[in-house]
């Protein structure tokens, strides 16, 4: 099915009230997507929205890509017209039998049913990849942090949870990064929202200052308009400015400071909450968790913002 007809379907099924809402979150491995995914899906309640990750499409377990010519991250690697197949069906409103691909052991495991919901969020390293994929989804981000704090996150997250030595995964990384340029990167192109985490370029900030978040937002969809958050009084934890994107066109920026005390940033988000329209029940809690007993404010807006945008397109 060509992606425009896709589409025109996908428009035909608006009344019905059978097409969900679909959100892509593209990236390198450990950018920071379930992190961002989990918020989310915890924000908008489970009964009505559902996650999955299109890592699960993985053609070749851990063991069997030993011995292959290429990594995870290469499409060969994967089933491809599968998962553009599931993505369809899931955006016409119909159920998936999906695969599942588990991290920790790097196994293939029992295939599970997923049946969509009002909301979807998929997140992984390919959901951008093609035109077909792409006209399934309402908005497309993808997640940008500075390559030596990505770098620094996959070495925590691997070691931690998967029981690699931070000499393997540096070894890892530097295989990876031919296919991570030819293939995961040039997404970002086709993305809505780009979402950088990372100091602010030029600041002295101190040890331990959170990291601030930039988020570029192309015109490829319509933005929320944030004219009250950027009142007066609550500038200094975020602010828009009109910049250049990577194709050199005019773009506006959105700059969210991490280093405002933690009551500047929870006014903005109080007033975005607002400006979705749901001021009686508080923001949830659950935006800008990063673990057990850490946050990010720049997080919680951020998904303040992607919540804006679903929220606005059901």
């Amino acid at each position: 099915m060509p992606d425009k007809t896709l589409r025109i379907d996908r428009a035909g099924l608006r009344d019905s009230g059978r097409r969900p809402v679909m959100l892509a979150i593209a990236g390198d491995s450990a950018s920071g997507k379930t992190t961002l995914t989990a918020g989310l899906v915890e924000a908008l309640g489970r009964e009505r929205c559902v996650s999955l990750c299109t890592d699960d499409y993985h053609r070749y377990d851990r063991a069997e890509r030993r011995s292959l010519p290429f990594t995870a991250l290469h499409p060969d690697c994967n089933y491809m017209e599968i998962m553009e197949q599931h993505l369809r069906l899931l955006a016409s409103g119909q159920p998936i039998l999906k695969p599942v691909y588990d991290h920790s052991t790097g196994e293939l495991t029992r295939p599970e049913l997923v049946e969509p919901n009002s909301f979807i969020i998929v997140e992984g390293l390919f959901p951008l990849y093609s035109k077909l994929a792409r006209a399934c989804f309402d908005v497309t981000v993808f997640l940008d942090p500075h390559e030596d704090i990505r770098r620094e996150w996959k070495v925590q997250r691997d070691t931690r949870k998967r029981g690699y030595a931070p000499e393997q995964v540096l070894a890892e990384l530097a295989v990876r990064e031919p296919e991570s340029e030819a293939y995961i990167r040039p997404q970002r192109h086709h993305a809505d929202i780009v979402v950088r985490f990372a100091p602010i370029e030029g600041r002295d900030e101190p040890p331990g200052t959170p990291l601030s978040a930039e988020l570029l937002l192309r015109p490829t969809i319509r933005h929320p308009d944030l004219s009250e958050v950027l009142q007066a009084g609550l500038n200094r934890a975020m602010h828009l400015k009109l910049t250049r994107d990577s194709d050199g066109r005019p773009v506006d920026t959105l700059h969210i400071h991490g280093y405002v005390p933690t009551e500047e940033s929870l006014a903005v988000q109080k007033a975005i909450w607002a400006s979705i329209g749901e001021p009686e029940s508080g923001t949830p809690d659950c935006l800008g968790e990063l673990g057990p007993g850490a946050r990010s404010e720049p997080l919680a807006i951020a998904q303040l913002l992607l919540l804006h945008h679903l929220l606005d397109a059901e």
